[in-house]
């Protein structure tokens, strides 16, 4: 992954007067209006904004700043929130950069002296940071200050456990940006490790009984820790295929339906990076193990949900035949004018360790993150004017007109099948 190395900003603290009414929901939804799919790819302070719109929008996430150290732990909440959803929502780069180190002793004053949710959001405000930043100087001298205080949580078995998941997932995201010492990447995969194989089956084959909320911490590991797998080079690799395929299987059979989900497309990760490095590799166990992956994908049990049994099928149906056949179901992503192929099991795994924080934003961020853009190796963002971003869309009529003439299209060519069906039935 290439890493470039920006200049170094300095810190600046702002000092924008804030009132409470701008921690309410109003004025987070405020901030969230300020994105647009369709917009195009520009940095705050470009020309696509108004000054007075661009002014008023700067001032806002000044005031969040300024609230993410208030005295109430609500307007804390809020102003995490009100800048989650900006950087979620827009390229604020230049923005960022000159605060860079004040938003972070911000948010690792919430992760230390905060409680669970606030937890929770200083750590998304963090990969949200790191991802803005890119990986360069910037965002390593972000991700140095905060990995430590990550990782204490993470460890402490008395935090609470909404802090410890979210810290995983961030702290497995933010080594996917800013790490850039591949023997501090080992480091923090082995500390997952530590967390989600105390759920594997014990050697007499009986299974460890974890509440529903340390189910979760290990499934968020588990998750943090296939992401970063997609970095490792080929002698880890090996070791780690040696070391963990044999025993992942077991998490196939927990009761939580996302852990099962989650071990078995870890595995189909596996059993991708293992054919990547030796196309002729076996498995000693795969008769079994399809065995078992073709009972989640027909799961028929009467006690789980419909939702559940419906999502384990469709993931399970992917997982058998990626280990049978080295087979991946690709997915088109179109953003802009632009569409981008998930067509492995490591694309689809970063692509969705970044969704999960930028949400509804990640199509943005594919047009206008550089940073983004080079983990998926799309080039330089494309600069397309309004006009012609408009002249390239069609109506809502024509639209209509259009699918009016498919379906009738569609609807003839049924009519023609269904009566040769007919004739062949009389005869």
């Amino acid at each position: 992954m290439p890493r470039s190395k920006k200049r170094r900003g300095a810190p600046q603290r702002a000092g924008q007067p804030f009132s409470d009414e701008d921690v309410s929901i109003e004025t987070l939804s405020h901030c969230s209006s300020f994105s647009d799919s369709a917009s195009l790819p520009e940095e705050a302070g470009g020309d696509g904004m108004e000054d007075g719109v661009l002014e008023n929008f700067q001032y806002k996430l000044k005031g969040f700043i300024d609230s993410t150290v208030d005295k109430s732990a609500k307007t804390r909440q809020g102003a995490l929130d009100g800048l989650k959803t900006a950087m979620a929502t827009k390229i604020l780069y230049e923005f960022i950069l000159e605060r860079r180190m004040t938003i972070t002793d911000s948010i690792e004053r919430c992760l230390k002296k905060g409680k669970g949710e606030e937890q929770g959001a200083a750590a998304s405000l963090a990969c949200l940071l790191c991802i803005q930043l890119g990986s360069g100087i910037e965002s390593e001298e972000v991700f140095k200050t905060l990995k430590p205080v990550f990782k204490n949580i993470l460890n402490d078995g008395s935090a609470n456990l909404q802090a410890r998941q979210a810290c995983a997932t961030s702290l497995g995201v933010c080594s996917l940006v800013s790490e850039d010492d591949i023997l501090d990447v080992y480091g923090t995969m082995e500390g997952f490790e530590s967390l989600f194989s105390r759920s594997y089956a014990r050697p007499d084959g009986t299974r460890p009984v974890f509440s529903p909320q340390v189910t979760l911490l290990h499934h968020h590991a588990l998750l943090a820790w296939a992401l970063l797998l997609t970095i490792c080079p080929p002698a880890q690799l090996r070791c780690i295929i040696r070391k963990h395929l044999p025993r992942l299987p077991s998490l196939l059979e927990c009761e939580d339906v996302n852990m099962r989900i989650a071990a078995g497309e870890t595995v189909a990760l596996l059993f991708e990076l293992a054919r990547d490095l030796d196309p002729e590799f076996e498995y000693e166990g795969l008769d079994p193990l399809c065995t078992k992956l073709s009972s989640l994908a027909t799961d028929c049990n009467k006690h789980r949900a419909k939702n559940d049994k419906r999502r384990q099928r469709s993931a399970f149906r992917d997982v058998l035949r990626a280990v049978e056949e080295g087979d991946f179901q690709s997915e088109t992503i179109r953003f802009g004018t632009e569409r981008m192929d998930l067509d492995s099991w490591v694309r689809k795994r970063t692509y969705e360790a970044f969704r999960e924080f930028v949400g509804s934003g990640m199509n943005y961020h594919l047009q206008a993150n550089e940073f983004i853009r080079s983990v998926f190796e799309l080039g330089p963002p494309m600069m397309i004017d309004s006009a012609t971003l408009k002249a390239m869309k069609i109506s809502r009529f024509e639209r209509h007109l259009y699918n009016a003439a498919a379906f009738k299209a569609r609807t003839k060519a049924r009519n023609k099948v269904r009566d040769k069906r007919a004739d062949i039935g009389e005869f």
